[in-house]
């Protein structure tokens, strides 16, 4: 079994690990070391057991607080995967569901009696509008007639 010589709040200590855990081990007395080094900072010179306890202490109370901000995260987290669940079955309802009926859509269709109707209605009212015309403007061939009448009167006079 590894041993590791550890530092902690000025003081080194002798301490067995299991293979491969060293840099762990390492690392660990690390963060205790930081905490020790704030409490000789602010008391100065303790007892090595209540250093050690304090320390511990103070890191148990950060551990916990992570814990804490963890099972929120978590929680979190849960309600995301739980809705992201939902809109994906959702989504995949709405791909198996078959297509919606398509919409019926009526096309006026102009029955053929009104259409005959309204074709004799055109007919006429052309010749109405032709006829009002002629009654309204002399018509030329009225014009030519009259004066071929006239023509007439006069050689026969």
């Amino acid at each position: 079994m590894p041993e590791v010589t550890i530092h902690i709040g000025g003081r080194d200590f002798q301490v067995s690990c299991q293979e491969g855990e060293e840099s762990f081990l390492t690392m660990a007395a690390g963060m205790l070391d930081d905490e020790a080094q704030v409490l000789s900072d602010q008391i100065g010179r303790m007892p090595e057991a209540r250093m050690l306890l304090m320390a511990g202490l103070m890191l148990a109370d950060k551990t916990a607080a992570v814990e804490d901000r963890i099972k929120v995260v978590e929680a979190e987290l849960a309600e995301r995967d739980a809705m992201i669940a939902q809109k994906e079955a959702e989504i995949e309802e709405l791909r198996n569901a078959p297509p919606p009926e398509p919409e019926k859509v009526e096309v006026p269709v102009v029955p053929p009696q009104v259409y005959h109707a309204l074709t004799e209605l055109v007919a006429r009212t052309e010749y109405l509008a032709h006829e009002i015309e002629a009654k309204a403007a002399p018509d030329e061939e009225e014009a030519e007639a009259e004066a071929e009448e006239a023509k007439i009167e006069a050689e026969e006079a």
